[in-house]
């Protein structure tokens, strides 16, 4: 029974990963002071803290269906809250959006009209929030193989995020001044291998020692 399990898990981490790290617990305890906020997907097979091996207080994380950022006005929506208070009250300075390798979501998103009636409320969510995305991919890459539309759609959905995160006056204010940077990465799980947007060359590329900050496109500095 997985919640026997699970309830094991709880007594082991007790028993041995707490005992031996009972002082940052202790620390913790006192506040959090996050480092990089990590915007990912609900699925399963994603552990923000696993894949990129942070301790407890290294991420703050924020986790939908989709990895999705609705943009700013459009509804008070929790993940609004948390972009909010993640920068403004916790005063992080790194915001990734990490979207993942075979993404239920996405593949919903491109044959959306089977899920009204199974999934009423995920149909509403990806039609309202995924449809730059759908549309982007299927006017623009409508003759390629479905394996292949869905790796796009991945890619171009974590960058759709990149730009609603983009219309957050917070965020706006904090890339204006250079004290945020965002990075737009895809999780391949069947390798472990994490993909980031290089702007510099317009495409994914493996990530490895160096970081491939996005560059602010919405902000304009006046021409002199």
């Amino acid at each position: 029974m997985p919640i026997k399990r699970i309830i094991e898990g709880l007594n082991e981490f007790h028993d041995n990963y707490f005992s031996i790290h009972r002082e940052l617990f202790e620390q913790l305890s006192h506040g959090q002071n996050p480092e990089v906020l990590f915007i990912t997907c609900s699925d399963s097979r994603i552990d923000p803290c696993l894949i990129t091996q942070s301790p407890p207080g290294e991420l703050f994380v924020i986790r939908n269906v989709g990895n999705i950022i609705p943009a700013y006005g459009t509804l008070n929506s929790g993940e609004g809250a948390g972009i909010e208070y993640s920068i403004q009250t916790l005063g992080i300075k790194e915001v990734v959006v990490c979207g993942h390798s075979h993404c239920g979501a996405m593949k919903g998103l491109l044959q959306i009209g089977n899920l009204a009636q199974q999934m009423p409320l995920v149909y509403d969510w990806l039609r309202h929030y995924g449809e730059p995305t759908r549309r982007l991919v299927l006017d623009n890459y409508k003759d390629y193989s479905s394996d292949k539309l869905l790796k796009i759609a991945i890619e171009q959905n974590v960058l759709t995020q990149i730009e609603n995160l983009e219309t957050y006056p917070i965020i706006r204010s904090r890339l204006h001044s250079g004290q945020l940077t965002l990075h737009a990465w895809i999780y391949e799980i069947e390798t472990g291998e994490v993909f980031a947007y290089d702007a510099s060359v317009g495409k994914f590329k493996i990530l490895e020692n160096r970081p491939f900050p996005v560059p602010n496109l919405l902000i304009r500095l006046p021409s002199e």
